[in-house]
Formats: structure tokens, sequence, C-alpha cells
């Protein structure tokens, strides 16, 4: 089993998997969110008279929908939680993070390397990971899209699933195949995770979708999911456990925030003389918080400035150093 290495850097916590110099599995959290295994006394803010059901607002001001309420408690009183799940941001909402009633005693959401060792996984903090800085792997999460000889994969987030498009030149049996492998490494590279939406080529033989299938299930195995046949229309969908956000779902739905932790390890790590600066698009000066340019500075030695510049796309900001 490979090694996961882990990179604790200013706001984010990022891990990967590497087969050589080529990332395999990632992962990535931020800090200071509601995630899985948090146990935390919130308030009750809201329970509709007969219903097990709630919402509940921890410390940190975010929501929760707590299911599995004792009848005895009521709004506005204090209760111990679990979270489950994190909150899942959308185009027009934001599915609020679940959790549960618990009498286990508080204690705060495991960090990244200890997520990966409660798994069963060799983890190991390193201070930079081995295989450059990610951006492919970042530039295919902003784009929702994965090249592969003759085609490309689609990744298109919505409310009920997300819906992973198989499109390119070659005829539909040979790229229906041709997909299979780029896309069973896409879900683990952006570590996807929920139900799963995929529309391969129509296929009017059960023999080819059955061959697909197959491939299928040998590119898969090791990922824990269920999975539906092929149906007559191409389409297939996996359900898979979801207990923390994807790769993807940041940049489709956090992309600022994705984009400016980023430009922060890149300038952690320039090299040579003189003052930092770092340059984006207006959106991203909200989310660089001052005490993340303060540690900034810190790591680095050297002074930190910002310039909004509307030109530069939100996902392409950059880092440089500038004479003092």
């Amino acid at each position: 089993m490979a090694e996961w290495l882990i990179e604790e850097g200013i706001g984010e916590h990022r891990a990967i998997q590497l087969d050589g110099d080529h990332i395999v599995a990632a992962r990535i959290d931020w800090p200071g969110e509601l995630a899985a295994g948090l146990v935390q006394d919130a308030v009750l803010i809201s329970r509709s008279a007969g219903s097990r059901r709630g919402t509940a607002r921890f410390t940190n001001g975010e929501e929760a929908l707590v299911d599995k309420l004792p009848s005895a408690a009521s709004e506005g009183s204090s209760i111990r939680l679990e979270v489950t799940r994190p909150a899942i941001g959308e185009r027009r909402r934001r599915k609020l993070a679940h959790a549960k009633p618990t009498d286990a005693s508080c204690r705060p959401a495991p960090t990244l390397a200890e997520q990966l060792r409660n798994e069963g996984h060799q983890a190991r903090v390193v201070h930079e990971f081995p295989a450059g800085d990610g951006s492919e792997l970042l530039a295919e999460a902003f784009e929702a899209e994965v090249a592969f000889p003759g085609g490309a994969l689609q990744f298109s987030p919505t409310p009920a699933l997300l819906l992973i498009d198989v499109d390119g030149t070659l005829e539909p049996k040979a790229l229906a195949l041709a997909a299979v492998q780029p896309l069973a490494d896409a879900l683990r590279r952006f570590d996807l995770g929920g139900s799963i939406g995929i529309d391969f080529p129509t296929l009017a033989e059960k023999a080819d979708r059955r061959a697909v299938d197959d491939a299928l299930a040998g590119a898969l195995a090791g990922w824990p999911h269920e999975r539906t046949a092929m149906n007559g229309f191409g389409f297939v969908q996996l359900v898979a456990r979801q207990e923390r956000l994807s790769l993807l779902h940041r940049a489709t739905f956090q992309r600022a925030g994705l984009a400016a932790r980023s430009l922060l390890r890149r300038a952690e790590r320039l090299q040579g003389a003189g003052a930092v600066l770092l340059s984006g698009h207006p959106a991203l000066e909200a989310q660089l918080k001052p005490e993340w340019l303060a540690e900034l500075a810190r790591r680095t030695g050297r002074e930190v400035r910002w310039e909004a510049n509307p030109t530069l796309a939100i996902a392409a900001p950059q880092a440089q150093l500038v004479p003092r």
C-alpha cells in the first residue's frame, strides 16, 4: 500500500499518494470547518413539533442538520453532537452539514493525517511534496475536465448527483472503454464520493455494455462503492460514501477559497530574495485572512504584499518576489 504524504499548509492540509512522480490519489482539508468526527456542544436552534430532526448551531457559527433528536431536546437548549458529514456547497444553495446526538467526550475533528491513519493507511507529514506543486491536478479540478487519448471527461456537480459526461472522437464502444481507466483514476485523484452518474456513449449491444461493466469492475477494484450495470442509454450510477468535500467540489463551489490557499502554498515555496507580492482577482482578497498573511510572513521571513488585479482569472493568481 502506497504511503500518503501530507503537507500542513496555511489554511489547508493536503495529502497525496504517488506512483513514481504521478499523483494517484489526493485529499484536502480546511481546518476550522465542521468536519466528520468533530464532537462539540451546539445550540438547537429549530425543531418541528413531533419531528426527530432539527437544526443546530456550532461555536464557529456554522449550522448543521441533526437527526435522531431525543424527545427532551428543545429549541434553545445545548446538545452534544457529532458531525457526520460536512456542508456541501452548490450553485444556488448550500447543503448543511449533518450531525447526530452523542454521549462521547468533546473532541476536535481528526486532522487529515489522523483520518488517514485511522483508516489504516501509512501517512507521513512532510515539509513539501516531492512531486512539484500539483498544479496539473488543480487545473483539472478548476476546469472540471480530464482529457484522455481520443476523448475527455466533463464533470458537472448538481444538487442530486455528480454527472460525468464521456465525450470524444472514437467510435462508441472504443470511447467507452478508453474512458474507464481515466474515470477510475479521476475518482481517486479528486476524492469523489456520494451519488455519481456517468453518461457513456449509447451502446446498443448487450455484449458491448457488459464489456464496459467488466472494465469498470476491474478499474474500480479496491474503491468502496456500489454500481449499477450500464443501461441501454449508456448510463451508469455509482454510490460511494461521502465524509468530506472533494477537490472537485471545492474547485466548483469554493473557487476563490481554493485559489487563495493555492496561492499561499506557491508563495511559501518561492526561492530568492525580496518581498512576496501576491496578485489576483479582487474576489481573493476576502479569502486571504490577515492571520494567514502573517503566517506566510513568519514562514518565509519576508514582507508580504497584496495587489488586486481584475484582469486575472480567479483560478490564476500569481506569487512573485519583488524588491523590498
